[in-house]
């Protein structure tokens, strides 16, 4: 069994990637939603914001999520909620976590997040 001080050391690099390498980790884990992205403009990652719907939400651990603010092509602010981890069994209440997540999100900062995980 993973202790939550090991699985947290394990979900480091990946938020270390994500921030270092954001548009690189976004062709290579969801080029669909990168498609979507203005290149042009500056993007923001909301680590203040994310720990405020995080320290709410009352189910499970918190993982390697980030929530990153950019803009579309066609111009408008768009919130991403990403989720990247090595997994060796599923997590039966990810789904409930992502959820609750866009839910904290809409309620707290009016905001729509497209939320995207990849399970290496």
């Amino acid at each position: 069994m993973t202790d939550t001080n090991d699985r947290a050391d394990l979900d480091s690099p990946w938020k270390e990637v994500l921030e270092a390498y954001f548009p690189q980790a976004m062709q290579f884990f969801f080029p669909q939603v990168a498609a979507l992205i203005d290149w042009e403009y500056p993007y923001e990652f909301l680590d203040k914001e994310f720990n405020q719907i995080a320290r709410e939400a009352e189910i499970g651990k918190r993982y390697a999520d980030k929530l990153v603010k950019v803009r579309r092509i066609e111009g408008e602010e768009l919130w991403l909620l990403l989720h990247v981890e090595i997994q060796a069994q599923p997590e039966k209440k990810f789904p409930e976590r992502m959820f609750t997540y866009n839910f904290r999100i809409f309620d707290r900062f009016h905001q729509h997040a497209i939320s995207k995980a990849n399970f290496v």
